[in-house]
């Protein structure tokens, strides 16, 4: 189901599917980007991961200035105009559409997510600048045929898009299954279409927060800079590579330093 603009019975219809006492994964990652869309058991819970893992208030950031930077290349350097982001989260400051349609302001944006608490804030993503469009599906990252489906009421496939995946993929156990999922969307799209993702690596301290995040109900599936790498087979690696996220085209006068979060872009021929 596409949403657009108006989504006020959809949401009511997600929030009663919230539950604020529990932790909730985007809730808690909201708290570590330093967002105001939690509560005190997303806190509890990570402020626990902090204790053990206190980089992960640095990957959190990371990742979103990452995404900053990708979504600039492909909409400024590359001429991007249509972006599917799945596993969009929560909103914060500098979504996708924001980034790309302060370039091109007829850039086009499909969220998508399965999370109702992300549906309960879908209006707040669902913005855009004159000329574009912004749209969200509610889907899961395991049905790409259905994402790619919804999301063609807004998106030209025989134009070149923009996969946006970060962190999605590692909520997916098995390895196998992930790529085969990226392998799908990627066939879905047209030639001169780009792929950026990142996931997770493992780390002395990045296992220890898996596992209270795990014990809590959580499960987040770590992976190597290898496994991370593969899902980039087959595309053009835009350089340099599949590398620590904070090492991906850093801004001038940044000294970046490597955190356990791989990703890259790559690009379909």
């Amino acid at each position: 189901m596409i949403c657009r603009m108006g989504a006020d019975e959809a949401a009511q219809s997600a929030w009663s599917r919230v539950d604020t006492s529990v932790p909730h994964s985007a809730r808690v990652w909201n708290y570590w980007l330093g967002g105001k869309d939690n509560f005190p058991a997303d806190r509890e819970l990570g402020d626990r991961v902090f204790e053990v893992y206190p980089d992960i208030v640095h990957v959190a950031r990371a990742q979103r200035e990452f995404l900053v930077r990708a979504v600039t290349f492909l909409a400024g350097e590359v001429g991007i105009r249509q972006f599917l982001d799945i596993g969009t989260g929560l909103p914060t400051a500098d979504n996708t559409h924001e980034v790309a349609q302060r370039i091109a302001p007829d850039s086009r944006i499909v969220y998508v997510d399965n999370d109702p608490l992300v549906l309960v804030h879908a209006r707040a993503l669902l913005t855009s600048a004159a000329g574009g469009a912004t749209a969200y599906v509610d889907a899961d990252v395991r049905d790409p045929d259905r994402i790619l489906a919804e999301a063609a009421e807004v998106l030209d496939f025989s134009q070149p898009v923009a996969l946006v995946m970060f962190g999605i993929l590692g909520n997916v156990a098995d390895t196998g299954e992930a790529q085969a999922i990226a392998r799908r969307l990627l066939d879905g799209v047209g030639s001169g279409s780009y792929l950026t993702l990142n996931d997770g690596t493992h780390g002395e301290a990045v296992d220890k927060a898996i596992e209270i995040t795990q014990a809590d109900g959580h499960p987040y599936n770590l992976r190597t800079p290898d496994q991370v790498a593969s899902f980039f087979d087959g595309l053009e690696v835009v350089e340099p590579g599949v590398v620590s996220t904070p090492l991906w085209r850093p801004a001038a006068g940044v000294d970046p330093q490597p955190l356990f979060i791989y990703g890259g872009v790559g690009r379909k021929a």
